[in-house]
Parts: C-alpha cells; structure tokens; sequence
C-alpha cells in the first residue's frame, strides 16, 4: 500500500478534513486532548468503514496505517491550534461541508468500483459522507445534523448521483471528484448562507 493514488490521496484529504472538523467540534465541548482526538478520530473514519463494510472489503482506516495517522495527527494538531472560541461554529461548519463533498465522492467511486449499481453505490456514498459527521453530532450531544432541515444529506446524495455519471460517461476521475466534490460544498455552504431546508411535517 505504499502507491499514492489519486482516490487515496483523495481519502486521506477527506479524512483529514473530518478529523480537523471532529476535533473542533471536540474543543467547543471543552473535551480534554484524550476526547477530542477520539471525537476527531471517529468522525475521520466512521463513514470510510461503513463504507468498506458495505463493500465487502476489509476497512482500510484497519488496514493502511495511513488512515489512522493522519486522523490521529489532523485531531491533534487541531487541539492545539484551533481558532477562537467565537470561530469555532462557522470552522466546523465549513470543514464539514468539505468533508462531506470529499467522502461522498471517494464513497461513491470505491462503490462503483467495487461492482455495485450505481443507485446502490450512491446510498453507499452518502452514507460514507454523513456517518463520520453523524457519529462526531452524537458524541458531542448535539442533534445529527442529517436529521435537521438543513440541506444535508440532500447535498451529499447529488454529488453522488453526479460522480456516478460523470464516471458512466467515462470522465476522467480526478475531474469527477472535483467537480462533484465542488457541487457538494458549493450546495452545502449556500443553503447554510441561504437557510434553505427541507420540508417538515406541520
């Protein structure tokens, strides 16, 4: 596992920004070091191992020690660097937001590549985007953010239905990824400046 391709480098992107964003939501808690590395660790890789596991693979986050370092060292290095109190909501917000354009996208082409339909890959996609984010909400308290009316998850499944065609029509993979990666946080960042939501039942 020493070759770094592009959908590695990818993951390990993805993983880092999961973690930083894990990790700050660990310090706004006021969690000690041991705490918001866990936290950080566990937003990192929560949704890449629902993801292997749905695949049929062995997760990588147990098998590349890559995965696990950078998790570890980005929630560490968080702790001791975040930003100010005051910053930390909107931080967290937006490493969210580029997490989730990053492991949707990784999730939904390991999926296709490992011969799953491309609806089954896009569920498999999204889940791999908003598991590290839904396991980080509920370890710090806070209500998932999936299950709010914000546009969440909604963000996530697009970018997943536009890498798996962008993939069918045979499009390079480094610009499938970044253009649906873009797509995921473009939308993401908009709703939260718009507050666009979905519906609820009255």
């Amino acid at each position: 596992m020493s070759e770094l391709s592009p959908l590695l480098v990818v993951d390990l992107v993805g993983i880092a920004v999961f973690a930083a964003s894990g990790a700050t939501a660990g310090v706004a808690k006021r969690l000690d070091l041991f705490g918001v590395v866990f936290v950080g660790f566990v937003a990192a890789l929560g949704g890449g191992i629902m993801r292997d596991v749905f695949v049929n693979v062995q997760p990588f986050a147990f098998v590349d020690w890559r995965y696990a370092a950078v998790a570890a060292v980005t929630s560490a290095a968080t702790f001791w660097l975040h930003p100010a109190v005051s910053r930390l909501h909107w931080t967290v917000l937006v490493l969210d937001a580029a997490g989730l354009g990053l492991f949707t996208v990784t999730g939904t082409l390991k999926a296709l590549d490992a011969g799953i339909p491309p609806l089954g890959a896009c569920i498999i996609g999204m889940i791999t985007g908003i598991g590290g984010g839904l396991i980080r909400d509920l370890l710090t308290g806070e209500i998932p953010t999936v299950l709010r009316r914000e546009i969440y998850a909604v963000a996530g499944l697009l970018g997943c239905v536009s890498v798996a065609a962008l993939d069918a029509l045979h499009a390079q993979r480094p610009v499938s990824i970044a253009l649906a990666a873009v797509l995921v946080f473009v939308l993401r960042m908009v709703s939260l400046r718009r507050n666009w939501s979905a519906p609820t039942a009255s």
